[in-house]
């Protein structure tokens, strides 16, 4: 089974609100990202950290399981911590996604999907016109690492330890933006 780890209990401290709710093309930020999430994978674990409730009724009505992230202060690292140690036991990989990041294009899940059945890697990464980016898929064999993590630089390390277990799927796309300030959420509505 294949899940998904939407990451949405960040602190939002760069926008000065929950940019997690804000609503683009009348959708919140966070149902645009757990919609297009949905969508490739047979779990929805979504992780959660000060503001669950609004999450959760931004969510309202989608095939999601809540997990309160204890510890949202301590950085990414914690959340996906908290999203792995949820999965179901016979989960054999998970696609990790950011709450923040609604514009990932609709090729890339189900690339990042096929890549990792047919390549047998554990790790699969997007690489944008060079640049690495999200959602990763990791595969069982790296759950450990992954809950094991701690920081704020995500799942970085995991990805970079071993480089012969990661497969990267190139997109001539522009990296889709995180909008993590009130410039982003801007450009948001002129792309």
């Amino acid at each position: 089974m294949i899940a998904g780890i939407l990451l949405a209990a960040g602190f939002a401290r760069r926008m000065g609100r929950q940019k997690l709710l804000l609503a683009y093309r009348g959708t919140p930020i966070v149902r645009l990202s757990a919609e297009a999430l949905a969508r490739h994978v047979e779990d929805l674990v979504v992780v959660t950290g000060l503001d669950a409730a609004g999450v959760r009724d931004a969510l309202a009505g989608l095939p999601a399981r809540f997990v309160g992230n204890p510890r949202p202060h301590d950085g990414q690292a914690s959340s996906i911590a908290v999203g792995v140690a949820a999965l179901k036991p016979w989960t054999g990989a998970a696609l990790v996604a950011l709450g923040d990041q609604p514009g990932v294009p609709a090729a890339v899940m189900p690339a990042l999907l096929a890549a990792f059945r047919q390549g047998g890697k554990a790790i699969v990464a997007p690489v944008y016109r060079g640049v690495q980016g999200t959602p990763v898929l990791f595969g069982r064999a790296v759950f450990g690492e992954l809950a094991a993590l701690t920081g704020d630089a995500g799942a970085r390390s995991v990805v970079a330890a071993r480089p012969e277990r990661v497969a990267l799927v190139p997109f001539d796309l522009p990296m889709p933006a995180d909008v993590d300030t009130p410039e982003d959420f801007a450009r948001l509505h002129v792309e």
